[in-house]
């Protein structure tokens, strides 16, 4: 039963006395009933001159959703002391109060109390916050070009500073948009809270989503790099609207098979070398889908996969061989990357896909980055024959100079997804940071991955300076 200044309530309906008291009753009313979303005031006749005028309160009161503490907003007092009650009048005024969630445009957010954010802190469900945002990056873990581990280092703490440091990596405006759309509710304290009801600008205390005109203002910024349409390296872990990509570029659907896109597509080459090269970011699961058969577990291959299988080989014939080396840099370089040269043809195509072109499009899925085996044993079969084709005088020197050719590409596909999904040592960042450029920024440049090496050899380095100017193909 609700009593405010003495009056019981019947039902949702009760009266009350208008008194100079009566609107500092609405804190201790919303204090006892933190469910009330809405209170409306009606207007009365008087009956009687002494007695003042009388109103009544008709609440509505909605269970909780969840039991997190509510807080009084002082303007519903102000509200309510200002507005004029009339007899005979139906509806006077209503004041809208805060229940545990907090409304902002086109969504309504909860509140979260600091304790349950400090407890999302691993890798089922990972919060982070900024002033009193809190945003749940639980699926960014496995995207982030710096290793999840760096992003559960911070789980359920501020990341403002960090984000902001200039020594661990400067993030872009970019980064600061996946957040926005990582966005789950609200951590204010109680300083917050008094503060933004007291003040006339709540958006400088309290941050809020960019208006609608705002973000299609940013939405229509031309990207950075035109060939690639991305602007930084977090870019590449932007979700991806598979219908939306799919009407605008008429390429891939990535929320269907895309190998059978790319055989049946009839691409031209042109048009597949500039659509494979523009980035997507698939969410809908652990990767886009290849096949969609029952050779789609084929396809997917975790990073682990490749030093447990090729190492034992590697060690056991570098064993019988007792000496060799090999580095398989070069052959990398040339094989994925000599698009010129490429058939126009759809065999030629989808075979670019498979073997290097998904990982242009698709950069960022960790489970298609490395070389499943089964492929790999296909690739280095003729290499065995090869090898001892050209070291046929010494069957154990061929051996070795085959396993030591093994042992480079396995040194290069780790170090390969280390750079995309790692936080590295300082020594290796420059080197991410180089090849990340080679995805968001110049495709036909920066080949390298284990070091420039190579496009200081070929004239491909790429140039790590600020553009002044948009890049085009």
């Amino acid at each position: 039963m609700l009593t405010v200044n003495g009056s019981k309530a019947d039902g949702n309906v009760f009266s009350a006395s208008r008194s100079p008291f009566f609107p500092w009753s609405l804190p201790l009313l919303y204090s006892s009933y933190p469910y009330l979303h809405r209170l409306f005031v009606f207007g009365v006749n008087s009956p009687s001159a002494h007695s003042g005028q009388q109103f009544r309160i008709e609440y509505i009161a909605t269970p909780p959703a969840t039991a997190y503490p509510t807080a009084t907003i002082s303007s519903a007092e102000s509200n309510l002391q200002n507005s004029e009650l009339h007899p005979q009048t139906h509806i006077a005024s209503h004041v809208d109060v805060p229940r545990e969630t907090a409304t902002m445009p086109a969504r309504t957010l909860p509140t979260i109390p600091a304790a349950e954010v400090q407890a999302h802190n691993n890798k089922k469900s990972c919060y982070v916050t900024i002033g009193a945002k809190v945003y749940d990056v639980t699926s960014f873990i496995s995207d982030h070009p710096g290793g999840g581990d760096l992003i559960l280092e911070y789980g359920g703490k501020d990341v403002k500073k960090i984000l902001a440091d200039e020594v661990s990596h400067t993030h872009s405006e970019a980064a600061y948009e996946i957040l926005d759309e990582s966005l789950v509710g609200f951590m204010p304290t109680d300083p917050i809270l008094n503060g933004a009801t007291k003040s006339n600008k709540p958006g400088e205390i309290v941050p809020l989503p960019p208006s609608k005109e705002g973000q299609a203002e940013l939405n229509a910024q031309a990207p950075l790099y035109s060939s690639t349409g991305m602007s930084t390296a977090e870019d590449l872990s932007k979700e991806t609207d598979a219908t939306t990509d799919y009407k605008t570029h008429k390429f891939l659907d990535l929320s269907r098979p895309l190998f059978f896109q790319v055989w049946f597509g009839g691409f031209d080459k042109d048009f597949y070398l500039e659509q494979v090269h523009r980035p997507r970011h698939y969410r809908g699961g652990d990767s886009a889908p290849l096949f969609g058969n029952f050779l789609e577990p084929l396809s997917k291959t975790p990073w682990w996969i490749i030093p447990t299988f090729w190492l034992p080989p590697v060690a056991y014939a570098i064993s019988v061989a007792a000496s060799g080396i090999g580095s398989t840099s070069t052959a990398t370089w040339c094989l994925f990357h000599l698009d010129y040269y490429l058939p126009n043809n759809r065999v030629a195509i989808t075979a670019h896909f498979l073997l290097h072109g998904i990982h242009h499009y698709l950069p960022m899925d960790k489970y298609r980055l490395v070389m499943p085996p089964t492929l790999f044993v296909v690739l280095a079969a003729p290499f065995w024959k090869f090898a001892h084709t050209v070291i046929f005088h010494n069957w154990y020197a061929a051996t070795a100079a085959y396993a030591g050719g093994i042992f480079g590409y396995v040194c290069y596909d780790l170090t390969h997804y280390f750079l995309h999904h790692r936080n590295l040592p300082a020594w290796y960042r420059a080197l991410k940071k180089y090849h990340l450029a080679h995805h968001f920024a110049d495709y036909q440049n920066g080949f390298g991955v284990t070091s420039r090496f190579w496009d200081w050899v070929f004239g491909t380095e790429l140039d790590m300076n600020p553009p002044k100017v948009l890049k085009t193909n």
